[in-house]
């Protein structure tokens, strides 16, 4: 299979090299443009792949890399971060409105909402807190 396929109208398929802070081979790392909290970072396939279960193993092996090299990035550069939310957005019904893979590495720190219980069950806002 092909992995390096590109979109030519697609955002996440021509960045900008400079936008991009860590890469390997099959994807890459930049910051949010409309970022919830400072540090927010994107983990993008090179491939364009529009949802996280089309992704190949190899794809999702080298998102989990990157994962970890830029949870290590974030903590080195801000030793205020104490936890993290990562998130897909699957599907046009799941608030996806960029339909190429991107995942959402959240830095979280102490006291940046005043109740985080429930995490990401605050995309259904009265089911978050239980």
């Amino acid at each position: 299979m092909e992995l390096v396929s590109k979109q030519r109208h697609c955002i996440f398929c021509n960045t900008k090299s400079d936008r991009v802070i860590e890469q390997n081979e099959l994807c890459f790392a930049r910051e949010d443009k409309y970022p919830v909290t400072k540090l927010h970072t994107l983990i993008i396939p090179n491939r364009h792949v529009q949802v996280y279960f089309d992704l190949e193993q190899s794809e999702v092996s080298a998102i989990h890399s990157m994962l970890i090299i830029v949870r290590q990035r974030i903590q080195d550069e801000d030793g205020t971060v104490t936890g993290f939310n990562i998130g897909v957005n699957s599907g046009k019904a799941a608030g996806q409105s960029i339909f190429h893979l991107h995942i959402h590495l959240i830095p979280r720190r102490n006291g940046d909402v005043e109740n985080p219980q429930g995490g990401v069950r605050g995309v259904i806002p009265n089911k978050m807190h239980y």
